[in-house]
């Protein structure tokens, strides 16, 4: 699922896609790069683009984007998702399932629609074909969530302004879903945004699409902060030369996610044993997912550490599946982290290479001031043996996406202030 659906599970962002496959080539010539506002480049991959980042893991459990769309432009908050590739934003065509006020939904025009035979629509149906009666007809699709919500609508194109920080404003022509018909899982609340930003493994993406018709390199960044905010980069003109760890991203082909590994679990600096973990990063899950194994050892030795310690079991806190309390209540992480050791992943495929989890991590503090553990059993929700690393544990981290080197970075970092254009 994306962040639009996390509302409802507070969960994990990890998505099925069922329609999503490369651009062909001619997607490049197709895209309509026009609309040069002021002064551009001449310069293939010239600049990059930055944008605020609102949100928090909690209470909100996501993160999201204004981006504005259309001509004349219109804004929309989207939810930042690196667990899938495809943008959508709610539709007035009418649209079921819908949660914005209708003034504030995208309506497209005729000339917005994407029809059958064009290179975006058979790039989306691949390996199969779109079931179209009419070439002409449009283009439709439907992204299916792992919590049983979905997404259904038209393929549209429509111009994105962007200001790159190099001074250039631009507004590229680019293919995203018009969704009509949302459907979210019964136990939640349906999201308050108006849609999805994916950012995901695969050249359905707005930065491969950026990357396509020679605006950005295909590289994108986040910098979550444990405060709330923060801020989302496409491009590589943000990204440090030195001082980040890199670990390789997943040959799989077919793998639409940001997936690396195999990685160990070390808990207070030792090994647990637990090995051979494909992680996945994704942006669209608050929290941290954990297959079986790595999950209950994970607990196992949190619960043995804090023997002894002023910490008992918080069952009445239904926030997150294991809470604790002290004598008083907690304001924030920052008064129990004391009790709790660093976790660490050590990514095998790469040297010397860690993503530390120090408590602030894989810790929040409810509104019941109790801290609850926020690694989750991906079993529980159906994610088999698959790892997911979420917002709780990438903040206050710059997380980079190299699409170009086929790599995933991270270093600490301030995430409270917006870089300088």
């Amino acid at each position: 699922m994306t962040k639009a659906t996390q509302r409802m599970k507070a969960s994990m962002g990890f998505i099925f896609l069922v329609l999503f496959a490369t651009f062909p080539a001619s997607f490049s010539q197709d895209s309509q790069f026009a609309h040069v506002l002021t002064k551009s480049t001449n310069n293939r991959f010239g600049s990059s683009a930055t944008f605020p980042v609102q949100g928090n893991v909690y209470p909100l459990g996501y993160y999201s984007v204004h981006l504005k769309i259309g001509n004349p432009p219109k804004v929309y908050d989207l939810d930042i998702d690196t667990g899938s590739d495809f943008t959508w934003v709610q539709c007035d065509a009418p649209c079921t399932g819908c949660t914005k006020p209708r003034d504030l939904l995208y309506k497209p025009k005729q000339n917005n629609l994407v029809n059958c035979v064009d290179p975006v629509c058979v790039a989306m149906h691949l390996p199969g074909k779109p079931q179209c009666k009419d070439p002409k007809e449009q283009c439709d699709y439907q992204v299916n969530y792992a919590d049983q919500g979905s997404s259904l609508g038209v393929i549209v194109k429509d111009n994105f302004p962007l200001q790159l920080i190099n001074g250039s404003n631009i507004a590229p022509r680019l293919a995203f879903g018009c969704g009509y018909n949302q459907k979210y899982s019964g136990s939640h609340s349906p999201p308050s945004t108006a849609g999805v930003l994916g950012l995901g493994n695969g050249n359905v993406n707005i930065v491969s699409q950026l990357h396509n018709i020679g605006i950005t390199k295909n590289v994108l960044g986040h910098c979550l902060s444990g405060r709330g905010g923060g801020f989302l980069f496409f491009g590589d003109d943000l990204v440090p030369s030195s001082g980040i760890a890199w670990t390789p991203i997943s040959s799989n082909p077919t793998d639409k996610h940001y997936s690396s590994g195999p990685a160990e679990l070390v808990f207070g600096g030792t090994s647990t044993g637990v090995k051979g973990l494909t992680m996945i990063f994704d942006s669209g899950s608050s929290y941290t997912y954990f297959n079986s194994q790595a999950y209950q050892a994970t607990v196992n030795l949190i619960k043995k550490d804090l023997n002894g310690k002023p910490l008992k079991d918080a069952a009445e806190d239904k926030s997150l599946s294991i809470c604790w309390k002290g004598k008083k209540p907690f304001k924030s992480v920052g008064d129990v982290k004391s009790y709790f050791k660093p976790l660490a992943l050590s990514f095998t495929n790469a040297k010397n290479v860690q993503l530390q989890l120090s408590p602030e991590a894989y810790l929040i503090v409810t509104r019941h001031g109790n801290v609850c553990l926020g690694i989750l059993n991906g079993h529980e929700v159906g994610l088999g043996n698959l790892n997911i690393i979420g917002d709780i544990s990438m903040q206050d981290k710059m997380v980079v996406y190299d699409n170009e080197k086929r790599q995933i970075g991270w270093a600490p970092a301030n995430c409270d202030r917006l870089p300088k254009s």
